[in-house]
């Protein structure tokens, strides 16, 4: 089996919300970014390594209706799921790694990924990802990617983690992207630790390559 995909459902199987450093009740920084690009409700979005994240439940209550959360546990998923009710019908499911999931070509009008992309320590890798991104967004659509800032945490989950400012976060992404903006989150763990987050808002380039 993928190291992967055991690491992470073991983790989704045998630890609450308050057992992990990454959740909070809201994802206000992301929100934040989100509510600033005005999307019209039809846009279509993916919430990337959602986990247990409540962003799903604060995307439906702003009236979107084309959202797709992908995790590679499906026990993450099947949380979410319970949470939300009947209303997890209105919500497309994916267990996959990101990196291979068979995404549409150019649908989604927004990715948004918090804290897998740091996770991704090896350059082919990383490269995979954004060729995914590139290949799943509109022309045009925004992609808002989350990851420790270089005074955040050096492993997560007992795993490394790659770091990053906003300039080399964005320039990871070139040429296929373009950063529009940017910011920093200080997200207070359930144990009440800080862990600094570098937040940037990309475009997807309008040109086909």
């Amino acid at each position: 089996m993928n190291a992967s995909l055991e690491h992470w459902r073991e983790i989704y199987r045998d630890k609450s919300n308050a057992q992990t450093s990454w959740f909070r009740e809201h994802l206000d920084a992301s929100l934040r970014l989100i509510d600033g690009l005005r999307l019209p409700a039809s846009a279509p979005i993916i919430d990337v390594g959602a986990g247990r994240s409540t962003l799903v439940d604060d995307l439906l209550a702003r009236g979107f209706s084309d959202i797709t959360v992908l995790d590679i546990a499906e026990s993450a998923l099947a949380a979410s799921q319970q949470r939300l009710g009947t209303a997890a019908e209105r919500v497309q499911w994916l267990a996959a790694d990101i990196t291979s999931a068979p995404l549409p070509p150019a649908h989604f009008g927004l990715w948004h990924d918090r804290a897998v992309f740091h996770f991704l320590v090896d350059p082919q890798v990383r490269a995979r990802y954004v060729a995914q991104a590139a290949r799943a967004l509109q022309p045009g659509g925004y992609a808002i990617i989350a990851t420790f800032a270089l005074d955040g945490p050096e492993r997560c989950s007992g795993l490394p983690v790659w770091r990053y400012d906003a300039a080399a976060l964005a320039r990871t992404f070139e040429p296929l992207f373009e950063p529009i903006g940017d910011a920093r989150d200080e997200h207070t763990t359930p144990s009440g630790s800080i862990q600094p987050f570098t937040c940037v808002v990309l475009r997807r380039s309008q040109a086909s390559q």
